[in-house]
């Protein structure tokens, strides 16, 4: 099966609809990303990004949403992975944008 066929059954199973589905990315270090993450969030270093992506991310039409701590490395991010070839990519800037977009309170490990 397909990631973004799976990925499409599991929001419909959740009743999400498949446009949230999004892969959400914080693009900080692993130290910012302890202090506190958005849920559901998976920690992909801007530094390290090109290298995992493809792990959490296989098909390039798969919506990813980044974040970071001000918004220059989300928006880093969002160039990068456009140029991969990735065509659903949302860059929602600061941490604090991110979690007024997504309607979000901070985790603190895992959420």
């Amino acid at each position: 099966m397909h990631m973004k066929t799976l990925l499409l059954a599991l929001a419909l199973l959740a009743g999400t609809p498949a446009a949230l589905a999004a892969l959400l990315v914080d693009v900080r270090t692993p130290a910012e990303y302890a202090e506190g993450h958005l849920p559901g969030a998976v920690n992909l270093p801007l530094d390290t990004l090109q290298a995992t992506i493809v792990r959490h991310a296989p098909d390039r039409s798969s919506r990813i949403e980044l974040y970071c701590r001000s918004g220059r490395r989300s928006a880093a991010a969002a160039g990068l992975l456009r140029g991969l070839g990735y065509r659903d990519v949302h860059d929602l800037g600061s941490y604090t944008a991110a979690a007024q977009a997504t309607n979000s309170i901070s985790c603190k490990k895992e959420c």
